[in-house]
């Protein structure tokens, strides 16, 4: 943008024109009025499949209309259909609590303006589209502008308008219009009746641009004529004064205007001229006591759509502080729809805007409107019956604030923010096409006429608010133009024509994005596209002129710019990144003669372009979107990557080309000296449909090393002469080739397969023409007797025999495959017998094939012969002959290799050709089971299978899943079952030998009532124990339900006794996991075996803890014993070790049964114990070992901290010192253990006092903290409901509660219990803020409950008085103030203080404790109590010790 420029006076100012024609192009608004706006429309509806979605609108209508409520509410993008018809939705009262009355300071700041902005931004596509938008300051307004306010004293600019004139209002009253020259023609008014009125606030052009509307600051209204200059009307009644005019409006009804002042309101003006008197009537369409207006929008329809049904209405878009609204002015007031905002920033500036959209054939118009960062779109339509339908669009989110919102066309919309940088939108897709900066504009705000400083500020607060960033009047759109007012300048902005974005992108050296523009625009997928008419094919010539002139120009910027000097790869880098553009768009276009002549030649004069320019067509040859290449590009192409050694690539090149045009007989010795066999075979078959040739030439590659192999491995031997030519032969064929040779076989393989089966190879077809000829062709050639050229040693066949020895089976599959394609004819059958013939005379009387190739040889055949049309002839003998041979006892080797050819044989349908009796006796006696398994199959002796599988070492473990099978699947018979059943039973022993576990699993499921007899038949003793631990010990991992099995206690026991015998360590862990056996005769076996831990352990579990007891205590007494008599030994002394190990089961022991002894009882344990570790003690202490003696000390400390928690501290000092030894003095040697217990003791007093203290600060602490919340008032953070937006002490005829709850908001309970926010818990009727739970839907009651415990719901306290003007004798008050128990709510808040804490409750802590302290013996374990009380909080697993305060809770 350009400086203005200066001006010496106002005169010259008046009659300049700008000398830039473009300006003036831009700017001829009288040659862009039928053009901008519906030209553009014209052609949607043209193009509509092209251009709209018409998805988007295709909205089904609804019956019943919804509520505000589920409007405001709605989450998603969906359309949907809505009528609102009601008057009474202007109503303030009957808004959704999410909306807020604006009449009040107090009712904006309800509004929620911590309402955070969406990150969820538009697609970043600027560098997809160009500058979109071409922006131009008008120097001659701008200059003229600046010279009045010098000159005329005309003041700032703050108002536009624009038609086929442009006026622009001043501060100081004066109007300027200018024509479509930027030539001053009118100056109206004077700054003397600018100093009466004040400012011009707002402008309004009819539409024949004959009449001019001016508001001003102090709220008058004139009417001007534009031809003459003549001032028609001035109007000082029509609102009321005192405020200042915002808006003022004129409909497609010259006689009728709108205006909206600052007070809020919307008045009608209705002109009229009676007997030569011009007058103005003046009627209220909205008061701005029920909501403030600041933003009006009427109608407008151009000439072309005067007849539109909706015009006859005269619809009026008003935007208020909480709501839009729609009312139609004609034939009556009617209101059609209303909707609310929801919630937003108070600070936002509502935006309304209208245009017409061509949507399925029809043009209706669609009304934007937004505040803050959504702009919703809701299109208009009228039904047969007359009715107005309003359809909700897809609306658009936002990442920023509004401040103006301007359709530019029916699919384009120019956004302005709140930092004052235009978005550019396509509204269909939502997409950001281009951001530009207009701060330099320095754009004029309307800010003073809503605070209406004029008439000394008397406007809401919430009103001013908005009008912060109001610029209305600032911004003003015609023709496609939209016109900005700065301070000092005004500026057109509008969309460039297609030919600009791309010549804008060409002038800052962007070629390949200019590219990427102009195909989009070929493709019909740009957006705000300008200047493209006419039908697809026209446009997309159009702009493929353009391409190519661009192309052309980027080829020789490619070529000047690329480096004269330096390495090759730079050179090689510049062209990479520039050249595939020309090949992908010349290709794009379809202009592979532009490609393959111009831009070739232009490319070839630099040798590293050229070779680029050759690799780039490379990917369009291998996926075939670039056929018909000229000779010499292809030449030159095949020349350049045998050049650069890429011969692979070569190849695939050649198969995708058209080589008719090329020199045949050299691409073929090409491709013979280069080993390109792919391309040779393709140059073949397509350059001269020659199929046989490439055959021939891999034939002599292949054939003589397989042949030189089979001299050099084959080995030579005689049998009887049936039988020669199944000799015994090492493996040969592809071990003797290198690899290049087995990949030109399997080429061979699928050549021959292809021309068999139709295929072209590698890829296609063959013409349908040739089809039958080629697969004679390739028959004739396999079943030749000699090949060309053959030397007097050649076998005979060599074709079929050189591709037997390549690949026996794939060449078996190969003529599989060709059968089955082959017709029932004559030339067929005799086809198929000849090579059937042929097959076996060459691998019968040859000895050079292995037993698998002659097994894939046989199974071929006896699939073949197995089918249901078979016309072939085998002599049955030549099977024979095979089965002979692979069951031959005397050749022990390929044992399972043999097997497995002569099962897929039987497989394959050969079974027909055998006996089956001598087949089973062959292959029992050559032990091929497998072959067995498949004839007893076939002959349902499953019994006999069972006998294949155990003798069989490859699966003999299969054998119980066969066995599980047959006996549990259905589908065979009683008897079969039992055969099987039978011969597992007589297998019994061999299957526990196998797989014990298996075995076991098997007996348990399908042998459980048998399973003594499977006992007795387990001679083996170990056998039979670890059936039994299969059995019964679930460690094992047998998934077995001991249940259902019912074994006899004795089976049990007899486990046991073999476990006692085999692994004696493990008998405990064993019987704890065991439950059927008897304790007594379990007893005497474990003392049979002398197992005492065993026998200590059942004597427990049988209740005798005594016997027990004694047991444990003979074996540490002896273990002592066994120390004490040691002399001085090693450091380290297992005995000892064993000694420790001992005395921990015994104490063990006693601890788990002193819980249910008395207290005599549990001395006859412990104090025996402590005798056993005592006595050695006793003893001279030279007799013991020192390291012993301190050793046995810290046992006896263990043993006497262990006795501690189960007899008293006085009863264990009692005995000791009873003890002769100790009571004569002797006290020396149990003074560290006495010691030791004092001082556990103390340090358990010290815990048990510390703690209780603790306790009983943390209650008091949670008791005062309690008390002053409860008492606490609580403070509402407005004087009104949160509901009803009524000021409770209006509501003086209701004698209502008034609720307010901790988080601040106030309510009626009338208005709560409307909104069912009453919770019933635990029979209390308790109150749930609706604001704080709307996000949860309040209204669930089944969650309800749920909120309650888990501490949701929010305290509240009721007040009884409705309102201060109370009379103070009303009972009810009384009443409520009186009471001092706690309300519902303050016992909820006690709960939800005490769900604070997790854990038991204090009050029941301290009871323990007290009870603990003030027992007898005044510890946590007393000697005198009998038992030990279970239900014990200390005891309790989950218990943990709090001992911070809980949290404050604050509101």
């Amino acid at each position: 943008m350009e400086n203005e420029p200066d001006h010496e006076n106002v005169e010259q100012s008046l009659c300049a024109k700008t000398s830039d024609e473009e300006l003036n192009k831009s700017f001829n608004l009288e040659a862009s009025l039928s053009k901008f706006s519906y030209i553009d429309l014209d052609k949607e509806l043209e193009f509509k499949n092209d251009l709209i979605d018409d998805k988007e609108f295709d909205i089904p209508q609804v019956d019943t209309p919804p509520t505000l409520e589920s409007i405001l509410n709605e989450t998603d993008d969906e359309d949907e259909s809505f009528v609102l018809e009601d008057p009474t939705l202007l109503n303030i009262d009957t808004i959704d609590s999410h909306s807020y009355d604006t009449s009040s300071v107090a009712s904006s700041d309800s509004g929620d303006r911590t309402n955070l902005k969406r990150k969820k931004k538009l697609p970043d596509s600027f560098s997809l589209h160009g500058s979109v938008m071409r922006h131009s300051l008008l120097k001659g307004i701008s200059a003229q502008i600046v010279s009045a306010a010098d000159k005329v004293d005309a003041g700032l600019p703050t108002a536009i308008a624009v038609s086929s004139l442009i006026a622009v209002g001043t501060s100081h009253g004066l109007a300027l219009i200018f024509d479509q020259n930027q030539a001053l023609r009118l100056c109206l008014g004077s700054t003397s009746v600018g100093g009466q009125y004040g400012a011009i606030s707002a402008l309004s052009i009819n539409n024949d641009c004959s009449r001019l509307l001016c508001g001003f600051a102090k709220g008058q209204i004139t009417m001007w004529d534009l031809a003459s200059g003549k001032l028609l009307r001035s109007i000082t009644d029509a609102h009321p004064p005192g405020t200042a005019i915002l808006h003022i409006k004129f409909t497609d009804d010259p006689t009728l205007a709108i205006c909206n002042d600052s007070g809020g309101s919307v008045f009608e003006l209705t002109f009229k001229r009676v007997m030569g008197v011009r007058t103005c009537e003046s009627r209220c369409l909205f008061s701005g006591s029920k909501g403030e207006v600041c933003c009006i929008e009427p109608l407008h329809s151009k000439p072309e759509l005067k007849d539109h049904p909706i015009t006859q209405f005269s619809l009026l878009a008003m935007a208020s502080l909480t709501k839009i609204l729609v009312i139609g002015l004609k034939p009556s007031l009617k209101v059609w729809m209303t909707f609310p905002y929801g919630r937003m920033d108070p600070s936002s500036v509502p935006l309304l805007a209208w245009h017409f959209v061509a949507v399925q054939n029809y043009v209706n118009p669609m009304l934007a409107f937004c505040r803050g960062d959504v702009v919703h779109f809701l299109l208009v339509k009228r039904d047969e019956s007359g009715a107005i339908h309003v359809t909700k669009q897809k609306h658009l989110h936002l990442y920023y604030d509004l401040i103006n919102f301007t359709w530019i066309n029916s699919r384009t919309v120019v956004l302005l923010d709140s930092v004052e940088k235009l978005h550019v939108i396509d509204r269909q897709t939502q997409e950001e096409l281009e951001t530009v900066e207009i701060s330099e504009v320095q754009l004029v705000y309307n800010s003073s006429h809503f605070k209406s400083l004029a008439t000394g500020g008397n406007v809401s607060q919430a009103l001013a608010l908005v009008g912060e960033k109001a610029c209305y009047q600032s911004i003003s759109s015609y023709g496609g133009q939209i016109f900005y007012l700065g301070t000092k300048s005004v500026y057109v902005m509008m969309l460039r024509s297609w030919r600009e974005r791309v010549d804008h992108l060409l002038k800052q050296d962007c070629l390949t994005e200019a590219l990427a523009l102009a195909w989009s625009f070929h493709e019909g997928k740009a957006k705000a596209v300008v200047g493209l008419s006419g039908d697809a094919s026209k446009r997309k010539a159009i702009v493929a002129d353009r391409m190519v002139e661009i192309l052309f120009h980027y080829a020789d910027r490619a070529l000047k710019k690329c480096p004269d000097q330096g390495k090759i790869q730079v050179m090689e880098q510049h062209f990479q990144d520039m050249v595939p553009v020309i090949v992908d768009y010349c290709l794009l276009l379809q202009r592979k003669d532009l490609l393959f002549s111009q831009m070739y030649d232009k490319l070839s004069e630099n040798s590293v372009a050229k070779g680029v320019f050759l690799e780039c067509l490379e990917p369009y040859i291998l996926s075939d979107k670039l056929v018909g290449i000229t000779p010499q590009v292809m030449k030159d192409l095949i020349v350049h990557f045998q050049d650069k050694k890429l011969m692979e690539n070569v190849e695939a090149l050649i198969v995708h080309m058209d080589i008719t045009s090329l020199d045949i007989q050299q691409v073929v010795l090409m491709c013979w000296e280069n080993r390109l066999y792919d391309a040779m075979i393709y140059v073949y078959n397509r350059g001269m449909n020659e199929f046989i040739s490439p055959m021939e030439k891999l034939f002599r590659v292949i054939a003589p090393p397989l042949n030189a192999g089979k001299t050099l491995t084959a080995v030579s031997f005689c049998v009887d002469k049936c039988v020669h030519f199944l000799g015994q032969i090492p493996k040969v064929g592809m071990a003797g080739l290198y690899d290049e040779q087995v990949v030109m076989g399997n080429k061979l393989l699928v050549y021959i397969s292809c021309c068999l089966a139709g295929r072209a190879y590698p890829l296609g077809d063959i013409p349908e023409d040739l089809v039958p000829l080629v697969k004679n062709q390739v028959f004739e050639f396999l079943i030749r007797l000699h090949s060309a050229e053959a030397s007097p040693e050649e076998e005979i066949y060599p074709y079929i025999r050189t591709l037997l020895h390549f690949d026996t089976r794939e060449f078996l599959n190969v003529l599989a495959l060709t059968f089955e394609d082959f017709k029932n004819d004559k030339q067929a059958v005799e086809y198929q017998q000849r090579i059937v013939d042929i097959l076996l005379k060459v691998m019968v009387e040859n000895s050079d094939f292995t037993p698998s190739q002659v097994g894939c040889l046989f199974t071929f055949l006896a699939r073949q012969l197995a089918k249901p049309d078979n016309t072939l002839f085998v002599n049955r003998t030549l099977f024979d002959q095979v089965l002979e041979f692979l069951c031959s006892p005397d050749d022990d080797s390929r044992h399972s290799e043999r097997q497995q050819v002569l099962l897929e044989l039987l497989q394959a349908g050969g079974i027909v050709q055998f006996e089956e009796s001598r087949l089973i006796r062959m292959a029992e006696k050559a032990e091929f089971y497998q072959i067995c398994e498949f004839m007893y199959e076939r002959e349902h002796q499953y019994d006999k299978i069972i006998d294949c599988y155990l003798r069989d070492p490859l699966r003999e473990e299969e054998v119980f899943n066969y066995i599980h099978n047959i006996l549990s699947i259905p589908g065979h018979s009683p008897e079969e079952k039992q055969s099987v059943w039978q011969k597992a039973m007589d297998h019994i022993e061999e299957l526990v030998s196998l797989k014990p576990c298996k075995a076991a699993e098997l007996v348990a499921t399908h042998f459980s009532g048998h399973i003594e007899t499977v006992i007795k038949k387990l001679q083996n003793q170990v056998l039979l124990f670890k059936f039994l631990r299969s059995l019964l010990d679930p460690r094992e991992g047998i998934h077995i339900n001991q249940e259902l099995l019912q074994i006899s206690p004795c089976i049990t026991e007899q486990f046991i006794e073999l476990l006692c015998q085999f692994n004696p360590t493990q008998v405990i862990e064993t019987l704890q996991v065991l439950e059927c056996y008897r304790l007594e005769e379990t007893i005497q076996i474990t003392q049979k075996y002398q197992l005492h831990e065993v026998t200590a352990y059942l004597l427990e579990k049988k209740g005798d803890i005594h016997g027990a007891f004694l047991i444990m205590l003979e074996r540490l007494q002896s273990k002592l014993q066994e120390v004490t008599h040691q002399g001085e030994n090693t450091k380290e002394d297992p005995s000892l070790k064993d000694v420790e190990d001992t005395m921990v089961e015994t104490i063990a022991l006693c601890q788990r049964n002193s819980h249910n002894l008395n207290q005599q009882q549990r001395e006859a344990l412990w104090f025996p114990l402590l005798e056993a570790m005592m006595a050695p003690q006793k003893l001279s202490s030279s007799a013991i070992p020192h390291l012993h003696s301190e050793a046995l000390k810290s046992l006896t400390m263990q043993v006497l901290n262990s006795m501690a928690a189960f007899i008293a501290l006085p009863s264990i000092l009692q005995r000791i010192l009873q003890d002769p030894v100790y009571g004569k003095g002797k006290l020396g040697e149990i003074q560290g253990l006495i010691l030791g217990m004092l001082d556990t003791f103390n340090y358990e007093q010290t815990l048990l006092e510390t703690t209780t203290s603790l306790l009983n600060q943390d209650l008091h602490w949670s008791l005062c903290n309690l008390r002053a919340s409860v008492t606490r008032g609580l403070n509402p953070k407005q004087d009104y409901c949160s509901i009803c937006l009524q000021q409770y002490k209006r509501r003086q005829e209701m004698a209502d509660e008034i609720i307010v709850f901790s988080c601040g908001h106030l309510y009626h309970s009338f208005c709560l219990q409307n909104k069912e926010c009453t919770v019933e818990f635990e029979g209390q009727t308790r109150w749930t803020c609706y604001k704080c739970s709307s996000s949860n839907k309040v209204g669930k009651l089944s969650e309800n409950s749920s909120e309650i415990k888990k501490g949701r719901i929010t305290p509240s306290q009721v007040k009884m008085s409705p309102s201060y003007h109370q009379s103070k004798g009303d009972p009810t008050a009384k009443k409520g103030t009186s009471e001092p128990v706690l309300d519902p709510q303050q016992i909820q808040a006690f709960d939800q203080l005490c769900r604070l804490y997790r854990g038991s409750s204090r009050l029941a802590l301290l009871t323990e404790l007290s009870q603990n302290r003030s027992s007898e013996s005044y510890r946590p374990f007393s000697g005198s109590q009998s038992a030990p009380a279970f239900n014990s909080i200390f005891q309790n697993e989950n218990f943990q010790l709090q001992l911070i305060p809980p949290p404050v809770t604050e509101d």
